[in-house]
């Protein structure tokens, strides 16, 4: 007999800690699993998955103006925020039932209710005590308010954008990441008056500086109000509105303030620092490659640990801890090509290494880049252009980096991170027959080198 109730207790079931959990009970395992708000965390329920419902819902919009070029007639439109907002939680519960019934059938014990380590092996949920011999942190993160005056008490992020009463008419958008873009994106397709504000000159950090000066040129011309180089300085209610006073002196008045500068690891008050788990300056679980803390039998994965914060790096480093722990096979996640899209209009999708990480990490590169006015839009008049571009490394022509702007991005993107990670160089993409006509072909088509920067 065991001196624990459990062989392992999973804290948070979100989608790596739902994963590790199911994986590590069809493994024989004796497993719980506590969550105080929602099954599938926040991809499910405020992240991925509504997220990108509200894009497409945005994106009938423009889709709309494209039809009446093809010969369509297009009569006047309007769009029922309230019946957008009930369909998508209907398909959330939904989905939040499956993450139930997949536990449940892989013999995990659920408690629901605010979990908290006791001590080292043992966790306290709603009163209930139990213990555990291996312990997996998968608590994930959450979106931060600044400290500026009204910010916390008159500004929302993207947890609550999800369940708003009322279509904002004017919102205004403070960050330049995934999110933030994103957002702007879906209000200014479902007929807002949005206004983005960014404190730095490009927005999403991290992406190659191409893709990052080609989108936001690209989201202007959709309407967004897209200011760099800005902040809120203090936002004030006036009635039924609020004025957000700007670092560069001008004022907006909108209907709401959503802040998407970013997430913090949600590990506050879950005893982790008494039980002796090390946490770093962000409050972000520090642990090793194998997902051990500074408390080896407790673990970490996903967000959590503030390193890949993506839902397919969660469930894959779930899949792997549950495999090591208890399936007997010793295998690693591959951290190298991920691909990331942003769900922008139009959509930005990226594998690899920018222009800029390759330069300075491999030396001589050769570049190919290439924009066109995408078929789609030659007959319905909307400018909207494609970008899309190839990083390969000189030496051996291996392609390192992929990078696009533009329609059905995300979806091309996924294929073309499979040839990276089998190591394909540009004569590989040369001998592919493209697929005619699609934008897709011109990733094989690409012949002609940007030359080199001026030094």
């Amino acid at each position: 007999m065991s001196r624990y109730d459990y062989d392992l207790f999973t804290i948070g079931a979100g989608s790596g800690g739902v994963r590790a959990s199911r994986i590590a009970g069809q493994h024989g395992a004796r497993v719980a699993i506590a969550e105080e708000r929602y099954f599938g965390g926040t991809c499910v329920n405020v992240g991925c998955v509504p997220k990108k419902l509200l894009v497409y819902a945005a994106h009938y919009a423009h889709d709309m103006e494209d039809a009446a070029g093809f010969g369509w007639t297009v009569g006047e439109r309007s769009h029922d925020w309230g019946r957008l907002i009930a369909a998508k939680d209907k398909e959330i519960a939904r989905l939040n039932g499956i993450y139930r019934r997949l536990l449940e059938g892989a013999g995990v014990t659920i408690f629901e209710g605010r979990a908290r380590l006791v001590d080292p092996h043992t966790v306290e949920v709603a009163g209930q005590r139990v213990t555990a011999e291996r312990i997996l942190i998968a608590t994930g993160g959450w979106p931060e308010l600044p400290d500026q005056p009204g910010a916390r008490e008159f500004g929302i992020t993207s947890n609550e954008v999800f369940y708003l009463d009322r279509f904002p008419k004017r919102l205004v958008v403070a960050g330049g990441g995934y999110i933030a873009t994103e957002f702007a994106c879906v209000f200014n397709g479902l007929g807002a008056k949005v206004t983005q504000l960014y404190r730095g000159s490009r927005i999403l950090r991290g992406f190659d500086t191409d893709i990052r000066e080609f989108v936001g040129e690209e989201l202007v011309k959709t309407g967004i109000d897209l200011r760099f180089n800005t902040i809120i300085d203090r936002i004030e209610k006036a009635g039924d509105c609020f004025i957000a006073d700007l670092s560069d002196g001008s004022k907006i008045e909108c209907d709401a303030v959503v802040y998407a500068i970013g997430r913090v690891p949600l590990t506050r008050g879950l005893g982790l620092e008494e039980a002796g788990v090390a946490l770093d300056a962000r409050g972000a679980v520090v642990v090793n490659e194998r997902y051990e803390t500074s408390v080896p039998h407790i673990h970490a994965i996903g967000d959590v640990t503030n390193r890949v914060n993506l839902t397919p790096v969660a469930l894959a480093e779930g899949h792997v801890l549950a495999d090591r722990l208890f399936g007997g096979t010793q295998r690693d996640v591959n951290y190298l090509n991920i691909p990331t899209a942003v769900f922008s209009i139009p959509p930005v999708a990226s594998c690899g290494l920018t222009e800029e990480q390759a330069r300075a990490s491999l030396g001589a590169v050769d570049v190919y880049r290439t924009t066109f006015k995408p078929m789609r839009h030659q007959l319905s008049g909307r400018d909207e252009r494609t970008l899309m571009k190839l990083v390969v490394e000189r030496a051996t022509q291996r392609v390192v980096g992929c990078h696009m702007v533009g329609a059905d991005t995300p979806e091309m993107i996924q294929g073309v991170a499979v040839a990276l990670n089998a190591g394909a160089t540009k004569k590989t993409f040369d001998s592919t027959i493209g697929l005619h006509p699609t934008a897709a072909e011109e990733f094989v088509t690409m012949r002609t080198k940007s030359p080199d920067p001026i030094e």
